[in-house]
């Protein structure tokens, strides 16, 4: 039973990849408002303390490659039972729909909503690494599209839920005032040991602290470089970021020690 093909997982990746598609034109303004210009510009790269620059976002631009890339690979005949497609299938379906669900959120202008949102996807793509945690790639395609691709989905969604959370704090009309930095240092501090965790119970998959390691240094760099300004938050981001890769970088040769299996 387990070596017949599964079109019903196989379809459910393409429609929700498609939504995905959808919800990202909207996102970046051709059918919809541009996301830092939606929820009242809460997600402006000026908003807050630990939003990342603006060009941390063309992370996206490999991600989405790499998204597409996943969607082709799980149709190739040789793929239709492979194990590592039939345990990612439904929790990369659920990603596209929730990475869509964000963007059409935002759009509504529900900050809290987009909390809620981008938490489960966070909770997804962490079931979907986790799953391959001890597995070897059976192929360098495997390798690019199921492990990087995801991995690099998760770090940045981890990032991303961090700035989510400000946001709409800060877009509900929270002010901290001479205190902002501070809090801004603790949530730093407990993103960096969300990385840390994830380096331990996640070995071997490297580009997990990649993409953390790069939303936080692109927090970094617009605290040092651009408003709202802080000398504070943006070192704190330097060392932590320096700090999760580091992380990933001890544990990157653990972890993926089962037999390689030949998956196409």
């Amino acid at each position: 039973m387990d070596r017949l093909p599964d079109p019903a997982r196989q379809i459910a990746v393409t429609l929700s990849y498609i939504a995905a598609v959808f919800g990202t034109l909207a996102g970046l303004g051709i059918i919809g408002t541009e996301v830092q210009r939606s929820s009242g510009g809460a997600f402006a790269a000026d908003a807050t303390l630990l939003t990342p620059a603006g060009t941390a976002f063309s992370i996206w631009s490999v991600i989405y490659v790499g998204l597409t890339g996943y969607l082709v690979w799980q149709w190739l005949p040789g793929n239709a039972v492979s194990p590592v497609a039939r345990g990612t299938g439904w929790w990369a379906a659920a990603s596209l729909l929730l990475n869509g669900a964000w963007l059409a959120v935002t759009q509504l202008g529900s900050l809290w909503g987009s909390v809620v949102v981008i938490g489960l996807l966070a909770y997804v793509l962490g079931r979907l690494c986790r799953g391959l945690v001890g597995q070897r790639p059976g192929s360098l395609a495997e390798l690019l599209v199921v492990r990087i691709t995801f991995g690099l989905y998760l770090g940045w969604v981890c990032v991303a839920t961090v700035a989510n959370v400000t946001a709409a704090a800060v877009g509900s009309g929270v002010n901290l005032g001479a205190a902002a930095p501070t809090v801004a240092v603790a949530v730093l501090l407990v993103a960096g040991a969300l990385g840390i965790v994830l380096a331990r119970t996640m070995p071997g998959q490297l580009a997990i602290g990649v993409a953390m390691a790069w939303g936080l240094g692109w927090i970094a760099v617009g605290r040092l470089l651009a408003e709202p300004r802080s000398l504070l938050v943006g070192a704190v981001a330097t060392l932590v970021a320096a700090g999760v890769l580091l992380a990933h970088l001890l544990r990157s040769r653990i972890g993926a020690r089962g037999p390689v299996e030949s998956r196409g």
